[in-house]
């Protein structure tokens, strides 16, 4: 029997059975909801596990950088139609001098990685995949498909933006987002919050799974095994990755945030609901551009997965039952975050264990039973 900690508001009950389901058998999860603005569900399991523990959050961490990016765009200070080499001279290298922010935001650039890989050292650090991106040719004409660039994209849209503020992306998320919201959610973690970080460990497959996996799995030197960061030497271990000091400290924009299931929903709460009092962070038109769909069809590495706004996975078309601007973004080790502008719901979900064939079947449940919990009060 899974012990299930924390609290849900009345109406939610069935949201409480739904997590203890989904949490059986896991070494730690978390769920948090706001609707509207108001926590309804705070919940939590596992050994050495409570509602303020830290675990890395891989790609979730894109919804953190995209907010930033949505709210420089909302202060003018960026363009998402203007070419990057514009302000980044480098960049125009290699056919690459059209290439607009909207284009690296919807993953139709063709960047998704470099000739020769990234080692995990060089992969922590946004500067330098910039630097390395800067001469690369894309891998297939810019705007002619999507494929998503899982550990390189907001290296670029970093750069982007020290150019033209002079800080990073992650300053920024710093002092506009998490800061004047105690988020419970970092790109680069404090050496004073390392003690509440759990590490995420390996998941296990029977030996029938594993062979069917690793019979379809793609080469390294593939657009999917770029894509993944396998084409290095060694390929990239992704269940190391965020278990490393060095890329927790450093917070590269595109996979290396931390935080926790509050952290997350408590995000999205703020940037589409306002949070304790708060104006919402973003105004209407600028969230309608950044909810809009841009990418679909068939993402080039990810498959029919890759269903993207600007920045944001596409969460209406991933659970049909929640409205159509519903965005967010997933993580590889089984995190979920997102808002239904229309439904009123911030969701934010965290496990500590990462799923050899990147699937989550609990996400369709546990987010069915916040809608309808939702929809009901």
């Amino acid at each position: 029997m899974t012990n299930v900690h924390g609290t849900v508001a009345e109406g939610f009950e069935a949201v409480r059975e739904e997590f203890a389901a989904a949490a059986a058998g896991e070494n730690g999860a978390q769920l948090a909801v706001y609707v509207h603005g108001r926590r309804v569900v705070d919940l939590w399991a596992g050994d050495e596990v409570t509602g303020e523990t830290l675990t890395g959050v891989y790609s979730s961490t894109k919804g953190a950088a995209t907010l930033v990016v949505a709210l420089l765009v909302q202060d003018g200070v960026l363009e998402l139609d203007e070419p990057i080499a514009g302000r980044w001279p480098e960049f125009a290298a290699a056919g690459k001098d059209r290439i607009t922010l909207r284009d690296v935001l919807s993953h139709r650039s063709g960047l998704i990685g470099v000739d020769g890989g990234l080692t995990a050292g060089e992969l922590a650090d946004d500067e330098v995949i910039a630097r390395r991106l800067a001469g690369q040719r894309p891998y297939w004409r810019p705007g002619s498909a999507h494929g998503y660039g899982g550990f390189v994209t907001f290296a670029i849209v970093d750069k982007v933006i020290r150019v033209a503020t002079g800080r990073s992306l992650r300053d920024h998320f710093e002092e506009r987002v998490r800061a004047p919201h105690g988020l419970d959610l970092y790109l680069g973690l404090p050496e004073a919050q390392e003690d509440r970080y759990r590490e995420v460990a390996p998941g296990s497959a029977s030996p029938e799974e594993l062979v069917a996996f690793w019979a379809n799995v793609p080469g390294p030197h593939s657009i999917t095994g770029i894509g993944y960061g396998l084409n290095s030497t060694p390929p990239l271990d992704q269940v190391a990755f965020l278990n490393t000091r060095r890329v927790r400290a450093l917070g590269q924009a595109s996979a290396a945030g931390v935080g926790n299931a509050r952290g997350l929903a408590g995000m999205y709460a703020a940037a589409v609901f306002g949070l304790d009092g708060r104006a919402p962070l973003l105004e209407p038109d600028v969230l309608g551009e950044f909810v809009m769909l841009h990418s679909t069809g068939r993402d080039l590495v990810t498959g029919d997965a890759g269903q993207y706004a600007l920045g944001f996975q596409a969460k209406g078309l991933r659970y049909p039952f929640l409205s159509a601007n519903a965005f967010g973004h997933n993580g590889s080790a089984g995190s979920e975050s997102f808002a239904d502008p229309r439904g009123g719901i911030a969701f934010g979900y965290t496990r500590r264990r990462f799923a050899f064939d990147w699937s989550y079947p609990e996400h369709d449940r546990l987010a069915a039973a916040v809608h309808h919990a939702a929809a009901a009060v």
